[in-house]
């Protein structure tokens, strides 16, 4: 009899220990999602601020259609990218590179984009572009922020299902590793110029 009770208490622990494991995965992973929902939100607002951004530039940039267009070229393709990457930012490896990848040809547009703008000082003065502006660095501030809080819960996260014993249970139930938003092309690492 007592040896049946110790071998009901033994289950009963392991059990329970497995159930702990699996809801830390659990809400390792959900902290990674909501830190990338973070960035996500952060994007959003950034991919709203453009298309304001080219139209108040458009009437004092005439000859610089092409800058212009490509600007909302990059904009349109990191919105793309950035909704197959939403809500799940572990599901695809795939879907992440392409919005890193599209975040980075993004960038060098709206470098390009503030570059010309400089050959304009009436654009530079004008109050409304400069709010956008503000705005818009203010944004990337933002978005910097959230990147660093997604890449530490990715690191908690990858840490604990690549950990013993996490590491049978997280195979076990399909816990697959997520991606950290990391910049891959030296030149993509470089701030976007957002000055007057």
């Amino acid at each position: 009899m007592i040896g049946l009770l110790v071998f009901f208490a033994v289950v009963v622990v392991a059990v329970f220990w497995i159930i702990s494991i699996y809801n830390g995965l659990v809400g390792s992973r959900n902290e990674t999602k909501n830190a990338f929902s973070q960035i996500d939100v952060q994007l959003k607002r950034r991919y709203d601020l453009i298309p304001n951004l080219v139209e108040t530039a458009k009437g004092y940039m005439k000859h610089e259609a092409g800058t212009l267009e490509a600007v909302i070229q990059a904009r349109n393709q990191a919105v793309a990218a950035q909704r197959s990457v939403q809500g799940n930012p572990s599901a695809d490896p795939g879907a992440m590179k392409n919005l890193l990848s599209a975040e980075g040809a993004l960038g060098g547009a709206l470098g390009r984009f503030t570059v010309t703008m400089e050959q304009y000082p009436d654009l530079k003065a004008n109050t409304n572009m400069s709010q956008l502006m503000e705005e818009l660095s203010s944004t990337e501030n933002k978005i910097s922020f959230a990147r660093q809080a997604y890449n530490d819960s990715v690191m908690g996260y990858n840490n604990k299902r690549e950990m013993f014993p996490s590491s049978i249970f997280a195979g076990m139930f399909n816990f697959l590793a997520a991606q950290p938003y990391e910049i891959e092309n030296a030149a993509e690492r470089q701030n976007i110029k957002v000055a007057f």
